[in-house]
């Protein structure tokens, strides 16, 4: 019997290990690997260094670049897994750098704009696996032990704060979304080997498989 094609995002604050979680995923399961797109992206630098001037910009660069992960998404004829859910850039990026001023009323309105109109068209994922980190001097840590050097001058206030929103997030995403969110406390637990990888990966087999 031919398993069902399965959509997967993984979601959770910078430096949780996404990435690292996407990667065992796709390999253990086999499911076709989606990146951030961070690496090739034109405005990470300059949002970096003035976010009141780039947030707007930056947020609609991450919209577009991850709808055209949903749109080859669609195509694929295997399981796929996407590094960062479509959700998490209106639901906590976007709000949280309005909240700090850092976008204008209007320009958050024409954001929803245009995730509104891109995200009724678009194939959704089927789950998402949350990594919860609660300790920003962890995330701290993990940030600089990767040394992207545009992230090297995030200050611990702001993960703080994407913190808050992400409390919420797994909430916000079945009731709003009607999505299921399996959520891992990677805080605590190494599962990039040993008992922590067999662990975290015994789980989001149930999850997936539920």
């Amino acid at each position: 019997m031919v398993e069902k094609k399965r959509f997967i995002a993984m979601a959770g604050n910078i430096g949780t290990g996404k990435t690292t979680a996407a990667k065992m995923i796709s390999q253990k399961f086999g499911y076709e690997l989606f990146d951030e797109p961070v690496v090739d992206n034109r405005f990470l630098k300059d949002y970096y260094a003035d976010m009141r001037r780039w947030s707007f910009t930056l947020q609609l660069e991450f919209l577009i670049r991850r709808a055209e992960h949903h749109e080859i998404i669609r195509h694929v004829d295997k399981s796929c897994i996407q590094d960062r859910t479509l959700y998490e850039d209106p639901e906590v990026f976007a709000k949280y750098l309005h909240g700090l001023g850092h976008m204008q009323d209007k320009e958050l309105e024409l954001y929803f704009e245009y995730f509104h109109r891109l995200n009724r068209d678009l194939v959704l994922p089927d789950k998402i696996v949350f990594l919860d980190v609660g300790s920003v001097e962890t995330l701290l840590g993990r940030i600089q032990s990767r040394g992207r050097p545009e992230e090297q001058g995030i200050p611990g206030d702001f993960l703080t704060g994407l913190n808050h929103y992400y409390a919420t997030f797994p909430q916000v995403c079945r009731s709003k979304y009607g999505v299921e969110v399996m959520r891992f406390d990677v805080s605590q637990s190494d599962i990039r080997s040993g008992e922590g990888k067999e662990k975290f990966l015994d789980e989001v087999s149930a999850f997936l498989h539920a």
